[in-house]
């Protein structure tokens, strides 16, 4: 039975590192037409999930010529966008529907 429970712990602990090692996580939100935060710091050189939460009942899009991304978001929805790895570096970010209120950057050190 003490072989049972020991492997057992033994493949609980290799799946908790597994899942640690997954792709960073980050969480920008949308909120009367703005992202926030403005800007985000990731790390230089590793792939991030970056979910994109629209808070406004009007669709966004999350959109970067230099990340070569564009994703619509609807209205009260969620989206996860893929980034990197990144060389270290300042990339814009806009929402094409109001380009003038939505903006940021990702800043890769």
């Amino acid at each position: 039975m003490s072989r049972l429970v020991l492997l057992s712990l033994a493949l609980l602990l290799a799946m908790m590192t597994r899942v640690a090692a997954q792709d960073p996580a980050y969480t920008l939100v949308i909120k009367n037409h703005k992202f926030q935060p403005t800007e985000i710091e990731i790390p230089a050189g590793q792939k991030i999930a970056l979910t994109v939460k629209n808070n406004d009942t009007t669709p966004e899009e999350f959109e970067s010529a230099e990340l070569r991304r564009e994703k619509v978001v609807a209205g009260g929805e969620q989206i996860i966008v893929y980034i990197g790895p990144l060389k270290p570096g300042r990339y814009e970010f806009f929402g094409d529907f109001n380009p003038t209120t939505a903006r940021g950057h990702i800043v890769v050190k």
